[in-house]
C-alpha cells in the first residue's frame, strides 16, 4: 500500500520537521519529539505530510487506517546483521552452557568456521530461501531496513555466494537493505599459521570481482583478539577504499584490541560492539564520525559485559542499536527487545534507546535522508502499536508484542 492516511494516533513519535544532518549525540539523544492527538498522509511510499487534530479534506480520498488510539513511530533500522547462514548452532549454545567460552568454541572449529563449513556445503539457493524467511520475519517485528554481512565464506567461492545471496535479496525484499563484505572475520584454518596468504586473496582475488559485479557497499573486518589485528585491518580498510567500499569494523568485543583506533584512523562509518571501552575510546569516538553500533542481545545471549551506554553518551559519542542476527551469538532480530535490553541493561532512557534504533541507526546505513524519523519526504515505513499508555511501555514490556501493523 502506497498511498493511505493514518489517523486517531494518540502520539506521532520522532516527528521532525528537519530532519537531523548528524547523529545525535549527548543529551541530545534524550530528544524524542512526539506530535499527540496525531495523522499522517503518506503518498507514493512517502511521507506527504501529518498534523494535528482531524485528517484535512485533501486526504479525504486516501484509503484510511485508524489508530484506535496507538502510536505511530518510523521502523526501526538494523545496521547489523548476518542472516544468510546455513544452518543454526544450538549445540554451541550448550556448550556455553556446560561452561565452554565463545573464544574456546572457535578454537576447536566451531564459531564462525563452522557456519563456514555449512555454508559452504549449501547452495545459493538454499541460502536465498532460508535468509528470505529471516529477512521477512525481521520486517515484520518492525525493521524497515536492515544490514546484511557475509563473512561465513572464508574463502572466494563462499563470499562471492554469500554476497550474491544478498543481491537477489535486495531484488525481493520489502525493505532497503544494505550488504556488507565481511570476508575478514576470521583466519580459516589453513591460514593460522599465514595469515598474510589470506589477507592476499581477500585483496587480490575477492575485492576485485565484488566490485566488478557491485555485490557490496561496505567492507567490515573483525579486529578482536584472536582474529584481525589493528595493522592488518587498516591493511584490509584501506584496499577496500580503493574499491569504493567504506569501512565497517567488529570490535572491542573480546577487549580493549584496538578496534576503536582503527575505525577513528580509517574514518569507518561504525564500530559495532563496544562490550569493551576505555576513556580513551569513548574520547576517540566522541571526535571522530564514526559511530558507536551497540549489540545488546550479543551480550545477552554470550553473558558477557554490555556495551558501556552511559559512558559513550555522556562522553559524546553518537551510538546507535542493532540486533547482531546470527547464529552463533545472537539468534534473533527481534529490535524491541534489543531496544528493552539497552533500557534494563545499559540504562539507557526509552527516549534515548527508540532514537539510537531508528534515527541514529539510519545514520550507520548511511540512509538518514530516507529513514528514522518522522519528516516529509521520508520513506513511509512505519510501526503502528497497539493502545499503549505511553511510549515508555515498548522497552517496558519486554516479552510482549505491541504492534499492530507494519507499514
Amino acid at each position: 500500500m502506497k498511498d493511505f492516511a493514518i489517523t486517531n494516533i494518540k502520539n506521532l513519535v520522532g516527528v521532525w520537521e528537519q530532519s537531523p544532518t548528524k547523529p545525535l549525540r549527548g543529551n541530545d539523544l534524550a530528544n524524542l519529539p512526539l506530535l499527540p492527538d496525531a495523522w499522517i498522509a503518506i503518498q507514493d511510499g512517502i511521507i506527504s505530510d501529518y498534523g494535528q487534530g482531524v485528517l484535512p479534506h485533501k486526504y479525504n480520498e486516501l484509503p484510511h487506517l485508524d489508530a484506535q488510539g496507538g502510536h505511530v513511530l518510523p521502523c526501526y533500522v538494523d545496521s547489523h546483521t548476518h542472516i544468510v547462514y546455513a544452518a543454526c548452532r544450538e549445540q554451541e549454545f550448550v556448550a556455553r552452557i556446560k561452561g565452554q567460552t565463545y573464544e574456546e568454541i572457535a578454537a576447536n572449529g566451531g564459531g564462525i568456521l563452522n557456519s563456514a563449513n555449512r555454508v559452504a556445503a549449501a547452495t545459493e539457493d538454499e541460502l536465498f530461501k532460508s535468509a528470505f524467511e529471516r529477512l521477512i520475519l525481521c520486517a515484520n517485528q518492525g525493521t524497515g531496513a536492515i544490514e546484511i554481512k557475509s563473512g561465513y565464506g572464508l574463502n572466494t567461492d563462499s563470499e562471492l555466494k554469500m554476497l550474491r545471496v544478498i543481491k537477489r535479496l535486495k531484488d525481493v525484499s520489502p525493505i532497503p537493505i544494505k550488504a556488507t563484505f565481511l570476508g575478514a572475520h576470521a583466519f580459516p584454518l589453513e591460514y593460522k599459521q599465514n595469515q598474510q596468504a589470506y589477507i592476499d586473496i581477500i585483496i587480490n582475488e575477492m575485492l576485485p570481482q565484488i566490485a566488478a559485479n557491485n555485490l557490496a557497499d561496505y567492507i567490515d573486518v573483525f579486529c578482536d583478539r584472536g582474529f584481525f589485528n589493528v595493522e592488518q585491518t587498516r591493511q584490509l580498510l584501506q584496499a577496500g577504499k580503493q574499491y569504493g567500499l567504506k569501512g565497517k569494523i567488529h570490535g572491542n568485543e573480546l577487549g580493549l584490541t584496538g578496534g576503536v583506533q582503527a575505525a577513528v584512523a580509517e574514518n569507518a562509518i561504525s564500530v559495532d560492539h563496544l562490550e569493551h571501552t576505555s576513556n580513551e575510546e569513548i574520547n576517540l569516538l566522541a571526535n571522530s564520525e564514526t559511530i558507536g553500533t551497540m549489540l545488546p542481545s550479543t551480550a545477552f545471549f554470550l553473558g558477557i559485559p554490555y556495551p558501556n551506554a552511559r559512558g559513550l553518551i555522556k562522553g559524546g559519542a553518537a551510538v546507535c542499536l542493532a540486533s547482531d542476527f546470527n547464529p552463533g551469538s545472537s539468534p534473533s532480530g527481534r529490535m524491541s527487545f534489543v531496544i528493552s535490553l539497552a533500557c534494563i541493561k545499559m540504562k539507557m532512557t526509552p527516549a534515548e534507546a527508540i532514537n539510537a534504533a531508528t534515527v541514529n541507526a539510519a545514520f550507520a546505513l548511511e540512509m538518514q535522508n530516507e529513514l528514522g524519523t518522522i519528516t516529509r519526504g521520508k520513506l513511509g515505513k512505519l510501526i503502528i502499536t497497539k493502545p499503549i499508555s505511553s511510549l515508555d511501555f515498548l522497552p517496558y514490556n519486554f516479552g510482549g508484542d505491541i504492534i499492530e501493523k507494519i507499514l
